[in-house]
């Protein structure tokens, strides 16, 4: 663990400094492209238009023969694009495989200043992100970069889980951590084959009726004490938690159940596998007109935001003054970017 005293030192000479304020970008919707299927890159300048970021995945889902190959489409396909107002990352395969030093090394070299942020999969402890952040900073000044790149985590292995308050306070690079619930399913030997959503069979019955029938049966959340979790390490720590993938492209309704539990814990975003869920993540991370309205309308009673008055029948003070804000701050980052969404917001 670096010392708060050298936090944010260099860790390499000729690198970027680390910044202090982590840009506050709107990231509703991260999108997964194989980089180097020609179907989807034809699709990608349209893609990129509608996307927060959009994201070369090198990882899972990319068979051994096919990742040079995806790397090099990805540098290639990362100069080429107009990504004005959409982020450019990538996921890059683990610490320990044989394609790690030269994913980096690669797309730094060929992308420069257009990468913003370096997605590293199976993170289990601070010293895994150490040294990926000491890697990164030596090919920063190699290639004469001016700005840092941003590493953004997965928590996916039962150890990431529960070493995640170590994690997010472990380097000056973090842009923020991504729920991974399938491999995290796997770590745990959870029964599920599920990517992401719920189980059928994973919920608790409801009181018997006073025939004893009738009894109902309600549906849990997999994944809320490891997301919550992980939301708590983000925010303590000044970083941006996502939920990831939810892998049933046939299910809109789940899919956007899961985004709204998350949304509504904290999430800044979610992972989008398919070009339908860029227009769930999407409406899911804005608010709705009515929380907006209701939100202006507390501060407004308010006044200078200290004390406690009714309004619409409740409580309200100082806290939930801060709690409007969080939905005024964000409505106004959505109507400035995404006019569509946000011409219904009167911020």
């Amino acid at each position: 663990m670096v010392s708060n005293r050298n936090f944010y030192n260099k860790l390499a000479v000729g690198a970027p400094a680390p910044e202090k304020e982590l840009e506050n970008n709107l990231e509703r919707v991260i999108h997964f492209f194989p980089p180097h299927i020609k179907n989807v890159i034809d699709k990608l300048p349209e893609i990129t238009k509608e996307s927060d970021v959009i994201l070369g995945n090198l990882e899972d889902g990319i068979s051994p023969k096919d990742k040079i190959k995806a790397r090099e489409s990805l540098a290639k396909i990362g100069q080429q694009l107009d990504l004005s107002g959409t982020g450019l990352w990538t996921r890059v395969n683990s610490i320990d495989s044989p394609w790690f030093l030269d994913d980096i090394s690669y797309l730094i070299e060929n992308l420069g200043n257009k990468l913003d942020v370096i997605m590293l999969p199976m993170i289990n402890d601070e010293n895994e992100i150490l040294f990926a952040d000491r890697y990164i900073a030596l090919n920063e000044a190699k290639f004469n970069l001016t700005k840092q790149i941003k590493i953004h985590v997965i928590l996916e292995t039962a150890e990431g889980v529960m070493n995640v308050e170590k994690l997010a306070r472990s380097s000056p690079r973090l842009h923020g951590f991504s729920l991974g619930p399938a491999d995290l399913a796997a770590s745990r030997g959870m029964k599920t084959i599920r990517v992401g959503g719920g189980h059928p069979d994973y919920g608790v019955h409801g009181d018997r009726d006073i025939n004893n029938k009738n009894r109902k049966f309600y549906q849990q959340d997999l994944w809320h004490y490891s997301l919550s979790k992980m939301i708590d390490a983000c925010a303590a720590n000044g970083i941006k938690p996502f939920f990831g993938p939810f892998g049933d492209f046939d299910d809109p309704e789940g899919c956007e159940s899961q985004f709204r539990n998350s949304f509504i814990l904290g999430c800044s975003g979610a992972w989008s596998l398919h070009p339908s869920q860029i227009t769930i993540a999407k409406r899911v991370f804005s608010p709705s007109k009515e929380e907006v309205e209701k939100a202006v309308k507390i501060i407004e009673a308010m006044g200078d935001g200290t004390g406690a008055v009714k309004f619409d029948g409740k409580m309200q003070d100082d806290a939930t003054v801060k709690q409007s804000m969080v939905l005024i701050d964000l409505a106004k980052k959505i109507k400035e970017k995404d006019p569509e969404i946000g011409e219904e917001y009167k911020v």
